[in-house]
């Protein structure tokens, strides 16, 4: 299984009002940073190497977790200035060896089978693979459209709908997905690239309705100190 992954971690958390002077990553879930239930749950999941993609007050986060956690290398790929979520990875892409690498949002708690997951994005021979989530009643999020063999074929706009998958903010890419194409410094992976280029590359959803919790807005992060406590 693949088993190195690089982390968005550069979020400046506005909506948090009750977070400050720390990234989002490191807003607090019951005095334990929420980075630091991200890596306990990956190391568990069989994630050894970390690339940590960084930005507003990287040096927290830096001070925090050191080269190392639990005996596995932390790399620091550290953001000047906002290169949006397309730009992060690309720039932690260049540190990265190995074909195929996993990708997580730093604000975000999705509890995937991650290596089904690989696994299926080998057998499809996938550029990329999305962990979509199963929801219903939902608006806050836009669906994913995906034919029979769960290739990716849309990103709907965010509005109600009765039932859907929504992309959860994991994905497993090929190292080489941005050769030849020309992007500037700052871009969206989500607009840029996925939406963009989903009817042009091999993008695939690998469904789990494991759980999910994104701490970006105040009523989820407050949530979350209670239901992480089972992580």
């Amino acid at each position: 299984m693949t088993s190195e992954a690089i982390i968005l971690a550069g979020g400046f958390g506005t909506r948090l009002t009750s977070v400050k002077d720390v990234p989002k990553p490191m807003a607090p879930i019951n005095d334990v940073p929420f980075l630091q239930i991200l890596l306990d749950d990956l190391l568990v999941k069989g994630i050894t190497k970390f690339y940590l993609a960084v930005g507003h007050q990287h040096e927290v986060i830096v001070d925090y977790f050191g080269s190392s956690y639990m005996g596995c290398k932390i790399h620091y790929v550290i953001e000047d200035s906002p290169l949006g979520t397309g730009g992060a990875i690309k720039q932690a892409l260049e540190q990265v060896a190995s074909e195929n690498v996993f990708v997580f949002n730093g604000d975000t708690f999705f509890d995937v089978d991650i290596e089904l997951m690989d696994e299926q994005h080998q057998s499809k021979k996938s550029d990329v693979t999305l962990a979509l989530k199963p929801l219903t009643d939902f608006d806050r999020y836009g669906a994913v459209e995906h034919n029979d063999e769960l290739r990716i074929t849309n990103f709907s706009e965010k509005k109600f709908c009765k039932e859907g998958v929504i992309n959860g903010g994991i994905y497993l890419l090929q190292t080489n997905i941005f050769d030849g194409l020309d992007f500037p410094k700052q871009f969206s992976m989500e607009q840029d690239y996925f939406e963009k280029y989903c009817s042009k590359n091999n993008l695939s959803g690998f469904i789990d309705d494991g759980y999910f919790i994104d701490i970006g807005i105040p009523e989820d992060y407050e949530k979350a100190q209670e239901e992480l406590q089972s992580f």
